[in-house]
């Protein structure tokens, strides 16, 4: 056994992917969950937001994958899971962000940009990954859009999804090296206007939608349609595509 690792979020999309190969890599895991399950992995319930229990679950601690996040106060839970690690004395921080966390003004991204710098400006050596939108939340993002009966369009948005299987290899590499600091982005391998994912989602599951342009406005529009989102240079690419994703869905 190498050492304790402690997965936030490690019940949410990424976290069950990261888990296993957490444990596969020699290391005892550890879950912090607001609500543990029973299925022979080791979880300890605490509550980032209100900072109970961090403590007791970074005791023994050596390496933190930072997955946890919602649509707010991830600024706020990081600090507090920072400050409880420097109290711990961990040793390495892996932190999941996101990519244009710092180009978008929106209420998630300066949240989640606060969460970084928390995680940027601690004691505890550190390692931040960007990473662009997974597919199953490009999937799930398409799923909310056809739930209307006209599926809006919006022009000049792009992304760049990435396979959740990717992330969480690239996370746990990251985890078993040394500190280091923001490294490259981890984005997918190609790139795909909003409308075409949509569109991808309804050939998929067999729906049908009248579909009409819409322009995104302010600022945030701006960044989109200069796809300052985007990133198209020093970028770690993931290898499994789209369009394998949807394979897999069908």
């Amino acid at each position: 056994m190498v050492g304790v690792m402690l997965v936030t979020g490690g019940t949410g999309t990424l976290g069950r992917l990261v888990v296993p190969l957490v444990a596969e890599a020699g290391w005892k895991v550890r879950v912090l969950s607001r609500h543990p399950k029973d299925d022979g992995v080791e979880h300890v319930a605490a509550d980032l937001l209100q900072g109970d229990g961090i403590d007791d679950a970074l005791n023994g601690v050596d390496v933190v994958i930072h997955l946890a996040g919602g649509p707010k106060g991830d600024d706020v839970g990081t600090r507090n899971l920072v400050r409880a690690a420097e109290r711990a004395g961990v040793k390495h921080l892996v932190h999941i962000s996101v990519t244009a966390v710092d180009q978008l003004p929106l209420t998630y991204f300066k949240s989640k940009l606060g969460a970084e710098q928390a995680v940027r400006e601690s004691s505890v050596p550190w390692t931040v990954l960007r990473v662009a939108q997974v597919h199953d939340f490009a999937w799930n993002t398409a799923r909310m859009m056809a739930k209307l009966p006209v599926l809006p369009i919006p022009g000049g948005v792009r992304f760049q999804p990435v396979d959740g299987r990717d992330v969480a290899a690239r996370l746990v590499e990251l985890a078993l090296g040394e500190p280091a600091g923001l490294v490259p982005d981890l984005v997918g391998p190609k790139v795909y206007s909003l409308g075409e994912l949509a569109r991808d989602y309804l050939r998929t599951t067999g729906k049908h939608r009248l579909s009409m342009p819409v322009r995104v406005p302010g600022k945030a529009g701006k960044v989109y349609r200069a796809g300052g989102n985007l990133t198209l240079t020093g970028a770690t690419t993931g290898h499994r595509t789209w369009e394998a994703f949807l394979a897999e869905k069908a």
